[in-house]
Parts: C-alpha cells; structure tokens; sequence
C-alpha cells in the first residue's frame, strides 16, 4: 500500500492510493502515528481498502492539493551520517568503522512538496536525498536477522544540513539537522510488500534542474537490517520512528567551491518506486 497525508498544514486528513487514485480513509483513520502502526493499523488498513475500495472518496490533485507528511510526528528522527562511500570522501570523512548516528528534531518534518526555510543568519543550507526506513512495531535489542520484521515501510527523505551550524559551531550535528522544514517526508509511506529489495533503488536529486545526486542504495555501507539492530542496541524504536540512511555524493558541501541554495532555489528529488519531491528554497522571515 502507499499511504499519504493531505490537506492544510496541521490539518492533515489520512489516505491511501487504490489502482493508482488518491482515496480518502479520513472517516476511518485519524493519523499514522506511534498508536496507528502499534494497534495493527496497516493490517487494518488493508482490511478496510479491501472492503471499500470502491466506496471511498477520490481526491482531486489539483494546484492546490498538498501533501503533508505521510506519518505523524514520530518520537525519533534518526539519521545516519557517512552511510555512503563516496559521500564520505566528498566530505573529507574516512568511511566510518560503525554507524554515525545523529537527530533531527521532529519539528523539523514537514510536507514533501512544502518550501524550505533558509535559517536566520544560514549561508549553507545544504540538501541530501535519503531513503527513510518507518519502524513498524516496538524494537529493542533486535537481531539483524529479525531486523526486516519491525519494517513499516519506506519514504523519500530531504535531510536538510545547515554546515556552518552542523561543522563550526562546536557540539553535535543536530544543531545543523534540526530548522523548520529540513526534513520534508513523503509523499508516500509505501509499506515494504510493495518494496522487493529497499538496497536497489535509484535515487536522485536536481537543484534548478541540474541532477546533482545520482546514485542506488545499493552503495549504502550499513545496510538497513544492521542499522535497525544496532540503533536499537542504544534504544528503544517506536512504532512512527524514521530511521533515514544516509546520503550519496553531489551534496553542496562537496563541491570545490562548495554550492549552497539561495532564496527562489528549486530542489527537486526521488527514489525509485517512493514518489518524488519538490521543493522551493525562501528566506527566514519573523512572520
């Protein structure tokens, strides 16, 4: 299945796509959220889609309709840093021994196609396409061989980076991960039925139309099981929680001179089968 979230921003009403149209599940379903994915939602779901698919309302995506973020606001937003060779080099970063893990604050999340604020006093905000991993049920101390079993599904992720405030601003990377809009998610959370293999997806991203990142997950260096069980070696994942894996190269950052958006910038991305995203850079503005 590929559920979505629709409407004004802190409006949001619940949906699922059936034979390729957005369906309304919004009389049925109050949100995807930790409590949804804990109570069998998605088996739920399904249930009801097989029931009523031919009762339930069909949205219109017209210029206005708008997509929110397709779960929640989860407990955690975990990210994983250097999890792709190449990138690591563009950075001047050795691939690391174990995982970096890192957070972004969940206010950050946002729609998929919402624009995205250049912070107060930003001269570096920098893009990062990533594929995100939705964590299904309670996960603690997981093997890597039942890692697959606490999968929800997968989103399309920008991990927005600040680098003056991830690199030079002393402390740790979520001061530069953590702004208004820098994790726009969706705008689908496609269940993992719908994903054979999640380590062979393209991925790509273009800025003003010109393809920056291009790559497969399939060069990620942790793979997803490893991930899962390792983070949850450190704490407890909950039923909403994103894990996002990192990101290829062609990051602004990694540019010589270093390339970071400006106001009216266009970021355009997508991973293969996930749906694809758009959004519009603007400056910070007290209002």
């Amino acid at each position: 299945m590929k559920l979505f979230k629709y409407g004004l921003l802190g409006e949001e009403k619940c949906g699922v796509v059936i034979n390729g149209e957005l369906c309304s599940v919004a009389d049925y379903i109050n949100d995807y959220d930790e409590k949804f994915f804990q109570n069998n939602g998605l088996a739920q779901l399904q249930t009801l889609v097989q029931q009523k698919a031919d009762t339930l309302p069909r949205l219109e995506p017209k210029a206005d309709f708008r997509y929110g973020a397709p779960i929640g606001r989860p407990s955690k937003i975990i990210c994983i840093g250097l999890n792709y060779a190449k990138h690591a080099a563009e950075s001047g970063m050795a691939v690391p021994k174990e995982p970096v893990i890192f957070f972004k604050a969940t206010t950050a999340l946002c729609g998929p196609n919402d624009n995205v604020i250049i912070p107060r006093h930003s001269h570096k905000t920098d893009w990062e396409v990533e594929l995100a991993v939705v964590i299904g049920k309670k996960a603690s101390y997981v093997e890597e061989s039942d890692a697959m079993d606490y999968v929800a599904g997968y989103a399309v992720h920008n991990d927005y980076s600040e680098r003056e405030f991830q690199l030079e601003r002393a402390g740790q990377w979520v001061k530069g991960k953590s702004n208004d809009t820098f994790a726009p998610l969706g705008p689908f959370l496609v269940t993992k039925d719908e994903v054979p293999d999640p380590h062979n997806l393209h991925l790509w991203l273009s800025v003003n139309g010109e393809r920056l990142q291009d790559s497969n997950t399939s060069d990620m260096v942790f793979k997803i099981p490893f991930l899962i069980a390792y983070i949850s070696q450190f704490m407890t994942l909950l039923p909403g929680d994103v894990i996002s894996t990192g990101t290829p190269f062609g990051v602004g950052f990694g540019f010589n001179p270093p390339r970071y958006l400006k106001p009216g910038d266009v970021v355009e991305l997508g991973i293969e089968g996930l749906g694809t995203q758009r959004q519009m850079a603007v400056s910070w503005s007290a209002s």
